[in-house]
């Protein structure tokens, strides 16, 4: 019996269709807005596109606060706050900021009053919602009427985003403010669930919900699986609205949806990048390089010390669909743009790049974890797992971690999520809003 490669599950979501693309569940908590049928026309719209298609009428006359970053683009690559400005009677009092803040790492947009930061076209105070407050002040609550979110996901859990939405929830549930969402595609297809459910013990920011690590969910699909379950504090829920997209297929990659593309982190500089830190991202709990300090941050991992002509002979023995690996010699270099300093910088790294071949073939968990395992099992002195088990909460269990220190084969893992993913494609279908 071959080992098990590639866990990738592929299904149709069934019920009444709206249009071509959109499908309507009954939810208790949560609506999906009735908006203009675009079946017609074969382009993908965001939700963005479509509340600009509707003239923002479900928003006018409204003070919101808007929870969004740089990716918050319609189709022609204008952002959500210049299309506002020219919206009647819509009011911004607020703007909610992510880990990255609202504009990345090109915050000129930005200007400072005191030690406030201002959005300079609606006057808008920016609030950090991931490092200076967890929660919006009520200050700004008692202004607000509606909160929109619009920001692209990642399509992996390891995103703070859903963390530091799934708090504002909070707020906005404590406040009686409704929630309207934005909704925008899966970037890396929403037919393809894979990884561990994290076990409650080891969940953060980085595994808040019970998702698997690539969970194949949109934003609104996201959001609504978590109103509906009362998956914030004490079981409350919000008012909450989803604007859908139209068009959008669950088999799409975002560049087949032809939308506007904007870095999700300053580390995700192209759609690449992107597939491959859906695994590769699990680095981060050891003490490798994974390509920071590098042109091509997740598609390299290596280190000063590792045996990477070794590691290649032993990798290519593994016969990875979809990916082909390289030896390389880098150094990695820091970037005033990004807080992190990369690992090693300025030293010499021996390493492994990866290039994907084809990217439906290609499992970033399966890679990835291969990577670990052997890396592990080749350096057992040099290679080491970051303290406070943050792999662990990467992960979202301490398996990986366990089966290392068992010397077990790369090809035992994978058949140890096999169950987590079934049970949660099974458990989301209810929520799923497109075919």
């Amino acid at each position: 019996m071959k080992p098990l490669r590639h866990i990738h599950l592929f299904f149709l979501a069934g019920s009444l269709l709206v249009g071509q693309d959109t499908t309507i569940n009954s939810f208790q908590y949560s609506t999906i807005l009735e908006t203009p049928n675009l079946s017609f026309i074969k382009h993908v719209y965001s939700g963005l596109d479509i509340l600009e298609q509707m003239d923002f009428k479900p928003i006018e006359g409204k003070s919101i606060a808007l929870f969004t970053n740089q990716t918050a683009v319609n189709r022609n690559g204008i952002h959500i706050l210049d299309l506002l400005k020219d919206a009647p009677n819509v009011k911004v009092v607020a703007l909610l900021a992510s880990e990255n803040g609202i504009w990345g790492i090109d915050d000129s947009r930005a200007k400072l009053i005191g030690r406030d930061q201002v959005d300079p076209v609606h006057g808008a105070p920016i609030i950090d919602m991931f490092g200076k407050y967890v929660h919006p002040p009520h200050w700004i609550m008692d202004k607000v009427d509606l909160v929109v979110v619009d920001f692209q996901d990642t399509g992996s859990r390891y995103s703070t985003l859903i963390a530091t939405m799934s708090k504002l929830f909070e707020s906005a549930s404590k406040w009686r403010i409704p929630v309207m969402i934005l909704d925008r595609p899966n970037p890396i297809r929403g037919d393809i669930v894979n990884g561990p459910i994290p076990r409650t013990e080891f969940q953060s920011y980085e595994s808040y919900h019970l998702f698997p690590i690539r969970h194949g969910l949109t934003l609104g699909e996201i959001s609504i699986l978590i109103n509906e379950m009362g998956w914030i504090k004490d079981l409350n829920r919000v008012d909450l609205s989803v604007v859908p997209m139209s068009n959008w297929r669950r088999n799409m990659w975002f560049d087949q949806t032809e939308l506007a593309w904007r870095n999700p982190t300053p580390f995700l500089q192209n759609e690449t990048s992107l597939l491959a830190y859906t695994g590769m991202d699990l680095f981060r709990g050891t003490n490798m390089n994974i390509g920071f300090g590098t042109k091509t941050p997740y598609l390299i991992v290596g280190s000063p010390w590792l045996g990477s002509s070794f590691l290649l002979q032993k990798l290519n023995d593994q016969g990875l669909k979809g990916v082909e690996f390289k030896s390389v010699t880098y150094r990695p270099s820091g970037s005033i743009y990004f807080s992190r300093v990369p690992q090693y910088e300025g030293q010499s790294c021996s390493g492994i790049q990866l290039e994907i071949t084809d990217r439906n073939e290609f499992s970033p968990l399966v890679t990835a974890t291969t990577l670990i395992l052997m890396i592990h099992q080749l350096h057992p002195r040099e290679f080491q797992w970051k303290s406070d088990g943050y792999i662990d909460k990467l992960f979202g269990s301490d398996l990986l971690r366990l089966l290392a220190a068992q010397k077990k084969p790369p090809d035992h893992l994978p058949a140890q999520w096999v169950h987590d993913v079934y049970k949660f494609n099974e458990f989301r279908q209810p929520f799923l809003l497109y075919k």
